[in-house]
């Protein structure tokens, strides 16, 4: 076990865990990436509530939100982690992950500090329902968005997210990657949304998604997909001005992207003078750790409404 604090030690361990050669492309990178992202969107700037701070997917109330289905297996990849480092907050942990991964896999450095608490309750996890929903359009975005204190420009940049991963039917109905290469971090998102023809494909499920119909692919080959909510990403003036941007100039998404990703992960989260976090558990206060859950991956495994 390492020393109290040591997050590099952490770290360490995080990169050992990237590596799955059964799982999806061969890398738990873009799930940590989503595990992160899914634990930090939920905040709400009104009300102050949700965010990363208290990792509350470990409860049902928030675990099992149809939008969460699939993000088990990154919360039981971590597990190993856990065990490893049992001082480090589950809230610590997964943002650490997510930034983590995104470096190893090419991506930038994204400034990340630590002290978040968990949550001993259920009593703070935020209501299900703030999280994106895939198959909507540009004013659903910035619906959600808004709500956490985004803008137009860093709607886009997060948006450049889906360089990393894909879409499984039986978690949000949608189905294949968004880039020819998903482990590894880029502007190809970008590129692909701006130079390549779309065409809106209805699933077997009934979840509509929009492909791009290769002519020189052989029969066996998976298609690129795109979300309503990427499409509409170049048919929105605003949204395309920074679609267009990312695409040409790879180092300004990237300063954007780290800075955005950054701002993300310390939504709802209090810090004093000494950048020490203020908020409590409800209960006890200060910076309490979890105890340790299963290994095992176990969550919502089909979501009746397609989310990101």
């Amino acid at each position: 076990m390492s020393s109290t604090g040591d997050y590099e030690a952490v770290r360490k361990d995080i990169v050992a865990q990237l590596k799955k050669p059964d799982y999806d492309d061969g890398s738990a990178g873009p799930v940590f990436v989503r595990l992160a992202w899914h634990a930090s969107g939920t905040y709400d700037v009104a009300s102050d509530t949700g965010g990363s701070n208290g990792a509350g997917m470990r409860y049902e109330a928030e675990g099992g939100d149809p939008a969460n289905a699939g993000l088990q297996h990154g919360r039981a990849f971590l597990e190993p982690v856990k065990a490893a480092h049992p001082w480090i907050t589950y809230s610590d942990l997964w943002t650490l992950a997510g930034v983590t991964a995104i470096a190893e896999m090419g991506g930038p450095s994204i400034p990340w500090k630590p002290g978040r608490t968990d949550l001993v309750d259920d009593s703070k996890v935020p209501p299900r329902g703030r999280l994106p929903d895939g198959a909507q359009g540009a004013d659903h975005l910035r619906f959600i968005f808004y709500r956490m204190g985004f803008n137009d420009q860093e709607i886009v940049a997060l948006s450049g997210g889906h360089n990393l991963g894909r879409t499984h039917a039986d978690r949000s109905g949608f189905s294949g990657p968004w880039v020819n290469n998903p482990t590894r971090f880029s502007n190809q998102f970008f590129k692909l949304l701006l130079r390549l023809t779309w065409t809106k494909k209805t699933m077997p499920n009934g979840v509509e998604q929009f492909v791009y119909n290769d002519p020189d692919a052989e029969a066996d080959d998976e298609q690129l997909m795109m979300l309503p909510t990427d499409i509409a990403l170049i048919h929105d003036p605003s949204f395309r001005s920074w679609v267009e941007k990312y695409a040409e100039d790879k180092d300004l998404f990237f300063d954007h992207f780290s800075k955005v990703f950054a701002k993300l992960i310390e939504l709802g989260v209090r810090r004093d003078e000494s950048g020490a976090v203020v908020n409590t558990d409800n209960v006890k206060g200060g910076y309490i750790s979890a105890p340790q859950k299963s290994p095992v991956a176990t969550g919502p495994a089909k979501k009746p409404r397609a989310r990101l």
